[in-house]
């Protein structure tokens, strides 16, 4: 559970990095730190998420871990898109190919 843990924490944080610096070129920086911030520590928050739950099923076979990285995924950027005042649809959006990106990262690591 540890290293699932470590390493959905840090794929998140550089899922992260990708966040900011996209929302930094779309946004402007100047202005709009606080909600980029925020956007980079959603991130963290989500793999956070997805690295604790490992047994979680959402359904049964192979493709639990996709439906549960969407699932958690977009969960997780569903808190920073409504909170942000539900107008940044392509971060909202990438929360769920993030949270898919961070399960086929650790099913990597599993094989």
């Amino acid at each position: 559970m540890k290293k699932r843990l470590f390493i959905a924490l840090g794929s998140g944080a550089v899922l992260g990095l990708f966040c900011v610096l996209g929302a930094s070129v779309r946004l402007g920086w100047a202005g709009n730190q606080l909600l980029i911030f925020s956007l980079g520590y959603n991130r963290l928050i989500m793999g956070l998420v997805i690295g604790l739950a490992g047994d979680l099923k959402f359904s049964p076979g192979n493709s639990n871990w996709v439906l549960r990285g969407a699932l958690l995924g977009g969960g997780v950027s569903g808190a920073y898109f409504l909170t942000a005042g539900a107008g940044d649809w392509v971060s909202f959006l990438a929360g769920f190919i993030y949270g898919i990106l961070i399960e086929y990262v650790l099913r990597q690591q599993k094989q």
